[in-house]
């Protein structure tokens, strides 16, 4: 029984107080079930063994039980052979088998009533190491969950830092004055490229084009009257001109491609800014 007192003890001890010591308190808690195990494990076999010697008991009881029966008819057969003193001896011998026999019996009661006791025991004592593994998985729970409480409170507390807001809105302000200066320089190459006149004249013709879209509706629903059919013009005679002579052909290419080489030069010359 000497198992199940130091069981007792371990299963009888606060378990939250493990979660105040210096260990991981998960570790711990699950140390102490694995201990748990294993004494239950011990104790499954001290139980065992104490069943085996009531069964043995019991077994050896039914024996002299047996023995007694046997010698009782064999007085009783000298008996019928009329041997008087045959049968006093067989009935001596049957008296001793029944003293034995009501030994058995008294030791077969009480270790019948010690693995009663030792099952009660044992079904009990699986009952709290199942209560405590429940109890350690509700510990390691309480365990991470404070964990986790304690780091969002860490970052919180991290978060009311002011200088991190402030790193953020002047980064904010920086890449604003990087946008600025960006804008700035695209004008200024407009400004020498001459592209704000190509935009001028495409932003033109997009307006233009909604305009006569707009044209288009209002005629269609009637607001503007439809639109004239064109006249048809008289051709004026064409007009023949003289050709030209071969050498002003060849002075007019040579012109032709020296404009056209000084456009090139000029484009490279855009290109390589």
């Amino acid at each position: 029984m000497g198992i199940f007192s130091r069981l007792a003890q371990l299963i009888k001890s606060n378990l939250n107080d493990l979660i105040s010591k210096s260990e991981d308190p998960e570790k711990m808690l699950n140390q102490v079930v694995l201990d748990m195990n294993n004494q239950l494990v011990e104790a499954k076999k001290q139980v065992a063994a104490s069943i085996a010697d009531e069964k043995r008991l019991a077994k050896q009881y039914e024996q002299e039980m047996a023995h007694a029966a046997e010698w009782e008819r064999r007085a009783m057969m000298a008996l019928r052979a009329g041997n008087e003193e045959l049968a006093k001896e067989a009935l001596a011998r049957k008296k001793e088998h029944d003293q034995l026999a009501e030994t058995f019996k008294e030791q077969w009661t009480k270790q019948k009533h010690a693995v009663d006791q030792l099952k009660k025991a044992l079904r009990m004592l699986n009952d709290k190491i199942e209560e405590a593994k429940r109890k350690k998985n509700v510990l390691i729970a309480r365990k991470k969950r404070a964990e986790a409480q304690k780091a969002i409170q860490e970052t919180m507390h991290g978060l009311r830092d002011q200088s991190a807001f402030e790193t953020f809105e002047r980064m904010a302000s920086k890449i604003d004055q990087l946008e600025a200066e960006a804008e700035a320089a695209s004008e200024i190459q407009e400004e020498y490229t001459g592209d704000i006149l190509a935009s001028k004249f495409a932003n033109l013709e997009r307006t233009a084009g909604a305009e006569e879209d707009l044209i288009a509706l209002k005629r269609k629903m009637g607001l503007l009257p439809p639109e004239e059919p064109p006249q048809v013009r008289a051709e004026a005679p064409k007009r023949v001109e003289a050709p030209i002579p071969a050498s002003e052909q060849d002075e007019l290419a040579r012109a032709l491609e020296e404009l056209e080489a000084e456009q090139q030069a000029e484009q490279q010359r855009k290109a390589g800014r």
